[in-house]
């Protein structure tokens, strides 16, 4: 009972600060341990993490366990250096976004009965996640695409497993999903240099959505494991958020009358509802592990089924001719990161830690655009754990090599509106996590 109203705890707390975590989409950071081991995890899953990252491994633990985490985001602004469809559309631009600090938290709880092989537990962690913003919404490049984007999203995730006999654990779990997003832009007059403004446009809103997830863990010798864990996609509806136009001109003619924007909305400023619809991917990853001595050597194949994520759609309750509804194409496609890693044991309490993950870009070049300008990856961990009696404390460091993307992709989009841009985006971050577990 105390490992559950400890959790109970621990869950206010990290709803409470939910608004500070975002990075990248897909987020792996389940635990500092798996972190130091490039996230190769799969067949490892010996740490109350195993509820992420393979729900059969809570039968190699021992009686009830706690672990909370923070992994610390450090993303520095990408930059782009190119041609965009707003102000002098022919001439080379620069921009860069601004250099951002996120926080991404974990914790989980678990029981293992080791006589009836029995394990149970909850954990809650951020699987998916977006933050970019730009310095100048009002004059920003890219101001008509988005000038602000957070998505956030927490998932409660109870879980059980059993030992089925001594070579085979399975296990899985339901999983229930909060979040939020935020989204800001602003509608331009494309004549012009720079291009008018037009409205300031921010939406926010919540929703939440339904999975669930299993896993397998085979012991195929005294020195090697595989795994296999999948986690359903989620459908997460932001039913009637928040929709705030501000700012409105009322000093440009868009036709003959004249006709400006407040004429369409009746003033400066107009407040409606709007719906988004966000299609996360399923995951599967196969992982081997294999220990001789001191040494464990473990590699995945994680895959991420991003071909849900075609479009974008968002339906405003209230429309006009220059507030249209949106469903922005994305066609994204399937990928799979291949992850390495190794632990060493130096001495029973101290273990070190070391990784490499080459993880490709899910986003085509023809719809990639600045809300999230994502490159093929290659991540650099290191880490260590140390044990001191029932504690135990893990702690890694990750660095994101993003490779140089060039695209050229000015386009029209779904709306007859000027989208994408012609250049070359830059950028890179680095992660420090940590993790602390109790055992009783």
């Amino acid at each position: 009972m105390r490992g559950w109203k400890l959790l109970s705890v621990l869950l206010v707390l990290l709803l409470t600060a939910s608004t500070s975590f975002a990075a990248g989409f897909r987020l792996v950071e389940g635990g500092a341990k798996a972190m130091g081991m490039g996230f190769a995890f799969t067949a490892h899953a010996d740490d109350p993490s195993a509820i992420y990252f393979n729900p059969a491994g809570l039968t190699q633990l021992k009686g009830q366990n706690i672990m909370v985490g923070l992994t610390y985001v450090r993303e520095n602004g990408g930059e782009f250096i190119g041609t965009t469809p707003v102000d002098n559309t022919t001439a080379i631009k620069s921009e860069t976004q601004k250099s951002l600090n996120f926080y991404i938290p974990n914790m989980y709880y678990t029981k293992t009965n080791a006589s009836t092989g029995f394990a149970y537990g909850v954990g809650i962690f951020a699987p998916f996640g977006l933050g970019q913003e730009y310095n100048d919404k009002g004059s920003s490049i890219f101001r008509n695409q988005i000038t602000k984007i957070d998505l956030m999203t927490v998932v409660v995730n109870p879980t059980i497993a059993f030992k089925v006999n001594e070579f085979l654990s399975v296990g899985a779990g339901i999983d229930w999903m909060y979040g939020k997003a935020k989204l800001s832009k602003n509608a331009v007059y494309p004549a012009g240099n720079p291009a008018p403004n037009l409205y300031d446009l921010d939406l926010d809103g919540t929703g939440d959505a339904w999975g669930y997830n299993f896993g397998l863990l085979l012991k195929a010798s005294p020195n090697v494991k595989i795994g296999f864990n999948y986690r359903s996609p989620f459908t997460l509806k932001i039913k009637d958020g928040d929709v705030a136009i501000r700012n409105i001109d009322n000093t440009v003619p868009l036709a003959a009358g004249p006709t400006y924007a407040s004429t369409f909305f009746g003033g400066r400023s107009f407040d409606t509802k709007g719906t988004a619809t966000l299609s996360l991917p399923a995951t599967a990853a196969l992982g081997i592990s294999y220990t001789l001595d001191r040494l464990t050597l473990n590699a995945d194949a994680d895959w991420t089924f991003w071909h849900s994520y075609s479009s974008l759609p968002i339906d405003m309750k209230q429309n006009n001719p220059i507030l249209p509804d949106a469903n922005a194409a994305k066609n994204w496609k399937d990928v799979c990161a291949v992850r390495l890693g190794a632990e060493y044991r130096v001495t029973d309490p101290l273990a070190l830690r070391a990784g490499f993950v080459y993880d490709p870009t899910p986003v085509p070049a023809d719809t990639l655009g600045p809300e999230l300008p994502d490159a093929t990856r290659l991540n650099y961990m290191v880490g260590a754990g140390y044990k001191v009696g029932p504690w135990t404390v893990d702690g890694a460091f990750m660095y994101i090599d993003k490779k140089d993307r060039t695209v050229s992709n000015v386009r029209l989009d779904e709306n007859g509106k000027p989208a994408g841009q012609n250049g070359t985006w830059t950028g890179n971050a680095w992660l420090v996590g940590l993790d602390v577990a109790y055992n009783f």
